[in-house]
C-alpha cells in the first residue's frame, strides 16, 4: 500500500509539472525541480526508518551535495539548446555531466 501511494503522489508530481508546461514552460521547470521531491523522499525514508539520524543526515548531505550535479545537468541541456542539438544529444551529453558529477559526488561523501 506505501508503494502504491508512492507511485501515486510521484505521478501526480509529474503530471502538473508537464500539464503547467504547455502554458508556462518556465513554472513547469520550476515545479520539476522544486524540493517537493527531495522532501517526499525525506519523508518517506523518515517514515522507513523510524526518523533515524543515522540514517536522515547522510541522506540530507547527500540531498545537500546532489543539487550540483543536478545544476550541471541543467546548464549542459542549456547550452545543447541554445546550440540547437536534437534532444536525444542534449539529454545524452547532460546525463554524461550528470554521472561524471554523481560519481565525484559519491567519492568525496564515501
Amino acid at each position: 500500500m506505501q508503494l502504491l501511494v508512492k507511485v501515486i503522489i510521484s505521478l501526480a508530481v509529474i503530471l502538473i509539472a508537464t500539464g503547467v508546461g504547455k502554458k508556462l514552460p518556465s513554472m513547469a521547470g520550476l515545479i520539476g525541480v522544486m524540493p517537493l521531491t527531495g522532501a517526499l523522499v525525506l519523508v518517506w525514508i523518515y517514515l522507513e526508518n523510524q526518523g533515524d539520524p543515522a540514517v536522515m543526515q547522510p541522506f540530507t548531505r547527500g540531498a545537500i551535495f546532489g543539487m550540483i550535479p543536478t545544476v550541471l545537468f541543467f546548464l549542459t541541456a542549456l547550452v545543447c539548446f541554445k546550440n540547437q542539438f536534437s534532444l536525444p544529444a542534449t539529454l545524452a551529453a547532460g546525463f554524461g555531466v550528470w554521472l561524471i558529477a554523481a560519481l565525484v559526488h559519491q567519492w568525496i561523501l564515501s
